[in-house]
């Protein structure tokens, strides 16, 4: 929802501070809409069974929901730019919750491909509603609100796969996008009512103009450059810890169940829910510092996971201090 300063449209939105109410609420509606895009991983077993697919296809679902979770960052969080964000948020929310039902109702796999590449393309809401937040709080507690926003993202990465597990486990995995579309709409309409309704005028800018002003600040600002890579380091070391635990943890000698391997993500969550009063220390200057420290933590947690086999309390260990220093 930021663009070059040329772009950005000339209004006087009243920043009035965000309650903590809002603050909270825009960190469900984040971990929630995030959360989809990640329901898939244990299912797809299932979901292979169900539709006669072979394994190696199913496994395409992920791919082609993280794929269409970045045409989202690309082509739907730029309008934050140029539309009234409390419909934009509201209108995306929805259609993140229509794209949830086609997955529970799909009969065929061109259906089923279909819905989960629009939960992806839709769940970018999450990103809106950070820049949303970061736009509307007070300098003086930006970086806190920040942080408990984004450590909605986190948790609701980590408990997606406990959430989608154990439900599917209870009921199948069809109902765990008919609970989740019904939890988005319910958040849609409380969304509606925390959010004021403030009016801006029409941008003048064109969507192409708004597009093209990406790669302009990509290419004038560093520290964004700077930035974006170690966003893009830090989430690559945080998934390939979730992605790739499964195996050694459903193989001997350690042969837990997907459900018992569901429950790390609680621990993870704990980690990522202790950090979100790390902004706190950005709002007093402490930025670069933070993230010095959060950058060597993220390092030396690698040290207790890699003793998987030999201490799980280690282990639990080094989840929580990766979980934080993301």
């Amino acid at each position: 929802m930021s663009s070059s300063p040329k772009l950005r449209p000339n209004y006087t939105e009243s920043q009035a501070q965000l309650s903590s109410a809002a603050v909270f609420l825009y960190a469900v509606i984040c971990g929630s809409a995030v959360a989809t895009v990640y329901f898939s991983q244990p299912l797809l077993d299932m979901m292979a069974t169900e539709f006669g697919m072979n394994r190696s296809i199913i496994g395409t679902v992920v791919t082609v929901t993280q794929i269409c979770y970045a045409f989202g960052l690309l082509f739907l969080v730029p309008l934050g730019d140029m539309f009234n964000p409390r419909r934009l948020v509201t209108g995306m929310i929805v259609l993140l919750s229509i794209a949830l039902s086609i997955v529970a109702l799909a009969s065929k796999p061109w259906f089923l491909f279909l819905g989960l590449g629009t939960v992806g393309f839709q769940a970018v809401v999450a990103q809106v509603l950070v820049a949303l937040a970061s736009d509307r709080a007070p300098q003086y507690r930006r970086g806190r609100t920040i942080g408990v926003v984004t450590s909605g993202i986190v948790i609701g990465i980590l408990l997606a796969r406990t959430f989608s597990g154990t439900l599917a486990d209870m009921n199948g995995w069809r109902s765990v996008y008919i609970v989740s579309a019904v939890i988005m709409i319910s958040l849609a309409f409380v969304f509606l009512t925390v959010t004021p309704d403030t009016r801006r005028p029409p941008s003048k800018n064109s969507y192409r103009e708004v597009l093209r002003s990406i790669k302009d600040l990509f290419v004038q600002i560093p520290l964004l450059r700077i930035r974006g890579l170690l966003a893009f380091f830090i989430f690559s070391d945080f998934s390939i810890l979730w992605s790739s635990m499964v195996l050694p943890m459903s193989s001997p000698p350690l042969s837990f169940s997907h459900s018992v391997i569901g429950l790390f993500g609680l621990a993870g969550a704990a980690g990522a829910l202790a950090a979100s009063s790390a902004g706190r220390l950005a709002d007093r200057g402490l930025v670069q510092r933070t993230t010095g420290i959060a950058l060597l933590l993220l390092l030396f947690a690698w040290l207790p996971i890699g003793l998987l086999l030999h201490s799980m309390w280690l282990f639990i260990i080094g989840i929580l201090m990766l979980d934080f220093a993301v």
